[in-house]
């Protein structure tokens, strides 16, 4: 990327601090105080008072005791798809649900028709056009899933289409990409769910890996989807080959995937509105980063994840929009906060230590992203305003006014 050397000065500097995900109590501590942030090349090379004499060749903006928090890390997304499906949101809201939806041939089905006839160059028009919205509301990581193929063609022409925007130099969102050939079963292998998984172990991933198409591998775990046994199967093999492990898990009932997150010492374990007592501890026990999508429970009408209850069982969680053209067409940074406090129970700091930190750990990222600290990169949000506190405050509105990306302001708002 394109880097720049700019400085901060008088701003209220908001961030956890580490390079690993944050536990349980530790979640709600964050270092807050007032004084500079130095990037030089793209990486934080000092954070501190403010200092009488700035050093030349920098950009300098003056917060004025304006809020600045790292970048924001979503790490749970389905932003390369053809189509939308507004209709099926209408079905939802006269009665009808997820798993009916999909049975009838809707639902993730008829994503993938319409994104086996996308374009490539159609794909990335509205990638590009998400990833601009994402980053007026402070993302500046996003994980992006496959899974609208389910075929070879189509799985490895969304990963590429990720590939692309990742090349751009000038870039305003980095996208973690994460290959979800197992979102559904395909229509030509319904019945024989494990041949499907066969030819994902056999074809799929090795493909990927050689192409270095993807950097995890996730499932959905769920009835009527993909077993726990079919999913471990899918989960170790994707670990032989060296990439990191995700599942879709507890959505719609509670099916083990949490345990099963915990047994493969997954990046983490996702949705999670039905978890168990025993997932919920499987997750703590096991370093599986809880990752919690109220967006998606708020449009289905559904029961939201127990957060409260898994940062106090000493869970790392993380919170992410879930963007997707089906259960969850919003990318809405500002209404995921106001939902996770407001009806999850987590105080601001845990919040922001979700988007951050922890998000960057379940895109296995800590170590570069996810606060502002020396060495890391230097993705920051700068807010409209001087305390944390408007994050759920402004319910759904947008506070942030810049988005910096590698030292280089990539939105600003007037």
């Amino acid at each position: 990327m394109k880097n720049s050397n700019l400085i901060i000065t008088g701003a209220r500097i908001v961030t956890p601090l580490g390079r690993t995900a944050r536990k349980g109590k530790d979640m709600n501590e964050l270092f807050d105080e007032y004084g500079s942030i130095e990037i030089t090349e793209g990486k934080i090379t000092y954070v501190g008072h403010d200092r009488p004499h700035l050093p030349e060749g920098y950009q300098v903006i003056h917060a004025d005791g304006k809020v600045v928090l790292p970048g924001f890390v979503d790490s749970h997304t389905h932003l390369v798809f053809g189509g939308f499906r507004p209709d099926e949101f209408i079905w939802r809201l006269n009665g009808d649900t997820y798993m009916s939806i999909l049975q009838r041939g809707g639902g993730i089905l008829s994503t993938v028709k319409a994104t086996r006839e996308a374009s490539p160059s159609s794909l990335r028009n509205k990638t590009e056009w998400f990833i601009h919205t994402m980053s007026q509301m402070g993302v500046t990581t996003v994980e992006g899933k496959s899974g609208y193929g389910l075929d070879r063609d189509t799985e490895l022409k969304q990963l590429e289409v990720m590939q692309s925007i990742n090349f751009d130099p000038i870039r305003k969102v980095d996208i973690v990409p994460t290959f979800l050939g197992a979102h559904a079963v395909p229509t030509e292998y319904k019945g024989r769910e494990d041949d499907y998984i066969d030819f994902l172990i056999r074809e799929m991933l090795p493909l990927i890996k050689q192409r270095m198409l993807a950097e995890n591998c996730d499932i959905f775990c769920e009835r009527g989807v993909f077993t726990v046994e079919q999913s471990r199967r899918l989960l170790r093999a994707a670990q032989e080959m060296g990439f990191g492990v995700k599942i879709h898990a507890d959505e719609i009932v509670s099916f083990g995937g949490s345990e099963l997150a915990g047994e493969l010492h997954a990046l983490s374990a996702d949705h999670l509105l039905h978890a168990s007592d025993a997932g919920i501890r499987a997750l703590a026990d096991n370093d599986v980063v809880a990752t919690l999508l109220p967006l998606t429970a708020f449009t289905l009408r559904e029961p939201y994840a127990r957060g409260r209850e898994m940062i106090d069982s000493g869970c790392a969680v993380a919170l992410a929009t879930d963007l997707n053209p089906g259960s969850c067409c919003s990318g809405s940074i500002p209404l995921t906060f106001a939902l996770a406090c407001i009806y999850m129970h987590l105080t601001v700091a845990e919040a922001i230590t979700a988007m951050t930190l922890n998000g960057a750990a379940a895109v296995n990222r800590a170590d570069t992203i996810g606060s502002i600290e020396v060495g890391k990169q230097g993705d920051l949000v700068m807010l409209d305003a001087d305390t944390p506190n408007v994050m759920p405050y402004y319910t759904g509105m947008n506070a942030v006014e810049r988005t910096i990306k590698g030292g280089r302001v990539v939105s600003h708002r007037e």
